[in-house]
């Protein structure tokens, strides 16, 4: 997942998305309501965080302005206004969720992960890709039974690939939602991290899953079925 973070205090942007890269999202960080709206035309991001006092224009005039240009990505405020007219405010300008400061990181991510998970949005709770399963909320991978250590940066890969399982996926597009605009199109840390990833969750199998189309991209191959299964212990309430 990238993200757009628009937070112009340097110590809180640090903070969040030191915090958000540690949990395998890809970040763009900017200061004003000029540079949000740049980049979200420039980028194609899965969510934005978005700060209502920023310098000019407002968090409430960006957001209007992105509903406005078309863009239908999650947006979340995130701001130290918590009177009820603000909230009120910020929603009707097309936001999704708001939240303010101070505030948990952890219930951060769980709004997050809520916003992805909404109808039309990214990210199910649990990807399965033939064997391979990709638990999004607890970012675990595993293959028939058997646990697979990713790094962060190994894990945004596994997810993106299994968000568009069955689909052949470019260097440009795996860039544009697994690293952040620091990213350098001209190195080879995308085939990198691809056969790193080959290795690991096709090491083993009979079946390779990962496959590489020259000149086109890569593709997860192997029959996909999404789903949001519940917790064990949700099941075994529903069922008492």
């Amino acid at each position: 997942m990238r993200l757009l973070l628009v937070e112009d205090d340097p110590r809180i942007a640090r903070f969040v998305a030191k915090g958000l890269r540690e949990q395998a999202y890809a970040v763009d960080v900017v200061g004003s309501g000029e540079e949000a709206l740049y980049q979200a035309a420039i980028n194609t991001y899965d969510l934005a965080i978005l700060d209502v006092m920023i310098p000019a224009p407002d968090g409430f005039a960006v957001c209007r302005d992105l509903r406005k240009s078309g863009q239908r990505m999650p947006i979340l405020m995130l701001t130290a206004r918590d009177a009820l007219e603000d909230r009120i405010t910020g929603l009707d300008q097309g936001a999704d969720d708001y939240l303010t400061k101070p505030f948990e990181f952890r219930e951060l991510l769980a709004r997050l992960r809520a916003l992805l998970r909404r109808p039309g949005g990214l990210q199910p709770a649990e990807i399965v890709v033939a064997d391979l399963v990709v638990d999004t909320v607890g970012q675990n991978v595993s293959r028939g039974g058997r646990a697979i250590s990713l790094t962060a940066k190994e894990y945004a890969l596994v997810e993106f690939l299994a968000r568009n399982a069955g689909r052949v996926v470019g260097r440009a597009e795996i860039a544009e939602h697994v690293w952040d605009e620091e990213f350098d199109p001209f190195s080879n840390l995308i085939e990198v991290y691809v056969n790193r990833v080959r290795r690991k969750i096709d090491a083993g199998s009979a079946k390779p899953l990962l496959q590489t189309r020259r000149g086109s991209g890569y593709v997860l191959c192997g029959g996909t079925e999404t789903t949001a299964r519940k917790s064990n212990s949700s099941r075994n309430r529903g069922d008492a």
